[in-house]
């Protein structure tokens, strides 16, 4: 899955934002703020005149990451008078579908996976980004990027955030304190887990339920390794359906992630066995890394976002990551990621002054200020990403030398990757064989 599936809280900031700008402005109609005219409010002129006006998104992010969400684009709320309201649910995939098949899609949505943006692309629901949003992407993101979102040669949706899933969070002090070291290798993952459970701890941590879309953590794991034992181009005829699903490679892949996630030796620290990361939340999956009930939870760079207040991240902190290591020193050091993509079901001026917006670097930058974001934005200046390990995923992502494959659930079929596919890695879990579950997603693929 491509990104952290939480709620939005935060309407209040929004209310006192409109108060003070009537009160600023003398009419409870005037969106804007008084200093609207100002300085500050000169990159934004750019956008029109659309005081008054709305524009509704609609997300996968929820909680903490929705209140910075909608702190990143208060400026130009101020500045241009379009109101944002945002709303983040943890059923986003399957309830965007609902709602835009019964006519009340948002103007906005960010969607992480390419799979389901074609979808309604081809039902004739979603609009072509504008000249003005199309040239800010162009511009900003690579051509690697920009294919995700382009169907029959159009432009569907502006990237937006993005991160890096091939990380392993682990915590610096205990590793110091028990003498453990990074590993580089994936022998030397296996030896250092093999370490850790003979000293009595289960040394994995885990956690795959995140309601309408659980399963989606398992099969980052299947994608990562199989982007390392068959390397990219193995995984690009997977997850176009150039190979079966239930090609011998992909079954090896799944079953040497077996050999962790459903090692009793091995998970699930802080939980229990095997069958407790099906039930699992994602977001409180690595928390006992903090406790000294497990000392390795695999996920991606957002997971930032889900430690505990006051947690330490940082390389001599409480916790940080690693790169969850290569397997066939041959494929190099592949990268998995993800990221949404800023898809339009309405071509209102303000909707395209929204989207223009979110595509361009000033959102970039003021999003990434306020922490714990990543994005493959070019502008993006590294300087502006406070978080170490953010740090290290943008310098990942901007680095040309770096092998980078989108999430496979989010490219390949809705059906499939947000539907049979998570369902399957569930059943895995829960104890189903590889073959058997291979099998029933590849028989669902049409």
């Amino acid at each position: 899955m491509a990104f952290a599936r939480s709620r939005q809280a935060l309407a209040i900031a929004g209310v006192l934002g409109l108060a003070l700008g009537a009160t600023a402005c003398g009419t409870g109609n005037d969106k804007k703020s008084s200093n609207a005219g100002s300085a500050e409010c000169a990159a934004y002129e750019k956008y029109g005149d659309n005081d008054g006006k709305k524009v509704t998104i609609y997300s996968s992010i929820r909680d903490i990451e929705a209140d910075r969400l909608e702190q990143s684009w208060k400026q130009f709320e101020d500045c241009t008078g379009i109101e944002i309201d945002h709303e983040g649910s943890g059923e986003f995939e399957a309830q965007l579908g609902v709602r835009v098949d019964g006519g009340n899609a948002p103007d906005l949505a960010f969607i992480p996976q390419p799979g389901l943006l074609k979808r309604f692309v081809d039902s004739g629901k979603l609009k072509p980004v504008g000249g003005q949003t199309k040239a800010e992407a162009e511009a900003n993101y690579s051509p690697d990027w920009l294919k995700y979102s382009t169907v029959n040669g159009q432009l569907y949706g502006a990237p937006l955030g993005s991160n890096v899933k091939s990380f392993v969070w682990y915590s610096p002090k205990t590793f110091k304190e028990k003498g453990w070291t990074v590993p580089t290798t994936w022998d030397d993952l296996v030896k250092l887990s093999d370490t850790i459970a003979a000293s009595g701890t289960k040394p994995w941590c885990a956690g795959i339920e995140s309601g309408d879309a659980t399963g989606w953590p398992a099969t980052d794991w299947i994608e990562d390794v199989l982007l390392r034992t068959g390397g990219p181009e193995v995984y690009d005829q997977w997850t176009t359906h150039g190979i079966p699903f239930n090609d011998p490679k992909v079954a090896d892949a799944l079953d040497r992630a077996g050999t962790i996630l459903k090692n009793e030796k091995y998970v699930n620290g802080g939980f229990g066995g095997v069958k407790s990361i099906a039930t699992t939340s994602f977001q409180e999956a690595g928390v006992p890394i903090t406790t000294g009930k497990c000392a390795l939870h695999r996920q991606a760079s957002f997971y930032a976002n889900q430690w505990p207040q006051g947690t330490k991240v940082a390389e001599d902190g409480d916790v940080f990551a690693f790169y969850f290591p290569a397997i066939d020193p041959a494929k190099g050091k592949p990268v998995l990621g993800g990221g949404e993509f800023v898809g339009a079901f309405a071509d209102r001026p303000e909707v395209q002054a929204v989207q223009t917006y979110l595509a361009s670097g000033e959102y970039a930058n003021s999003r990434a200020k306020i922490g714990d974001w990543v994005s493959a934005n070019k502008k993006l200046d590294v300087a502006n990403v406070p978080n170490p390990v953010d740090k290290l995923s943008v310098g990942i992502l901007q680095d040309p030398k770096t092998v980078f494959r989108f999430d496979g659930s989010d490219l390949m079929p809705a059906a499939v990757g947000a539907g049979t596919f998570w369902k399957g890695m569930v059943d895995w879990v829960n104890g189903k064989d590889t073959k058997t579950v291979l099998d029933g997603i590849e028989g669902s693929w049409k």
